[in-house]
């Protein structure tokens, strides 16, 4: 088995958050915490087995190329 297929939702979590903080920061503009944005979005990656067969981080990757479009 792979590293993938091992990986709890939990441990999936936590790579999604710690990269997301790690490539994002602490902080939106607005002073929201990404690390609870982080924890809200991670399940819906881990939910979906496409998404969740890239990894968290990647995961976490293309959810933050999505704010540079954002309002």
């Amino acid at each position: 088995m792979s590293d993938k297929e091992d990986m709890t939702e939990a441990a999936f979590i936590e790579r999604f958050v710690n990269h997301m903080v790690l490539v994002g920061g602490t902080e939106f503009a607005d002073g929201s915490s990404i690390e609870e944005y982080a924890r809200e979005v991670a399940p819906t990656y881990w939910a979906d087995s496409d998404q969740r067969e890239d990894g968290p981080e990647a995961c976490a990757d293309a959810d933050m190329d999505c704010w540079e479009y954002a309002g």
